[in-house]
């Protein structure tokens, strides 16, 4: 009898357990790191950028006749899966490569709404790659990274080669563009594409507070040194840059030193000098 009571007694006590939820307690589970953002410098002014979230966002792939990049990314599925490929505008250096890109992925070449209506009645792109969005526009092409286009001081056409004729045809490109990206945890990147010195920078700079410019300081196309200086110094002041679009091609002649050297002691931002191939965490 005694020994059936203590069974019972005990029959009781963990059907009360569950009742009132006291099952034996989950420990925590162990916190994990915080993920980070990984951008590779593949020449000129494209870039794979790996998410916290582990998407891939490519711009302006200009790759296998880039003489900067590396020789394994020469193909283009070395890349891996990409999930968001952006496009500033038509010229070669930026455009090349991204029709292929996208095929190959299966996913929406984003660019200025104009350069992307071109591409589609070219033929180049099905219409279902190639959306259309425009300056101060932001869309959501990815759950929890968006992109907003912004202002470029630059110039777009696209140079295509009608196989009708075999001659070389040049098309309107739309208007050249940059882009805020902005990635899951907040942190936010400026590709600023092609361009020169304008003072809507400043306003880019406080109304979407960016950490991270991605800015060009060959010169002859595009902001020289002196130039990239004056507007992180003046203008913008993020706390990370990685010079980018010099170097390709021999009018390109600005380099990472020479901005340095131009930008001086201003402080909170950490210029990141990049070779093709490498790659920085943030």
């Amino acid at each position: 009898m005694k020994r059936q009571a203590v069974r019972l007694l005990g029959a009781l006590t963990c059907v009360v357990a569950l009742l009132q939820g006291c099952a034996q307690p989950t420990p925590p589970a162990a916190a994990t790191p915080q993920a980070k953002t990984e951008v590779l410098w593949l020449g000129q002014s494209a870039f794979r950028i790996t998410t916290p979230g582990g998407k891939v966002i490519v711009t302006d792939p200009w790759l296998r006749q880039n003489p900067l990049t590396p020789a394994q990314y020469k193909n283009l599925e070395a890349l891996g899966k990409v999930d968001l490929l952006l496009v500033t505008h038509g010229h070669a250096d930026h455009f090349a490569d991204a029709p292929d890109l996208a095929r190959i992925n299966n996913v929406p070449m984003y660019a200025p709404g104009d350069m992307n209506q071109t591409v589609g009645l070219l033929g180049i792109l099905p219409a279902n790659l190639v959306p259309r969005f425009n300056k101060s526009g932001t869309i959501t092409p990815v759950p929890g990274i968006k992109v907003t286009a912004v202002r470029a001081e630059h110039s777009s056409v696209i140079a295509w080669k009608n196989p009708a004729s075999g001659k070389d045809e040049a098309h309107p490109g739309g208007e050249p563009v940059g882009y805020i990206i902005e990635l899951e945890n907040g942190f936010r990147i400026y590709h600023m594409g092609d361009t020169g010195l304008f003072p809507d920078m400043k306003f880019i700079a406080d109304y979407y507070k960016p950490d991270l410019v991605l800015m060009p300081i060959g010169g002859h196309f595009t902001m020289d040194p002196k130039d990239a200086a004056y507007a992180t110094r003046e203008w913008m002041r993020p706390r990370f840059v990685i010079p980018m679009h010099y170097g390709a091609n021999p009018l390109g002649k600005g380099t990472p030193a020479e901005f340095v050297q131009a930008l001086g002691s201003a402080g909170g931002t950490q210029v990141l000098a990049l070779k093709p191939g490498e790659k920085a965490s943030f």
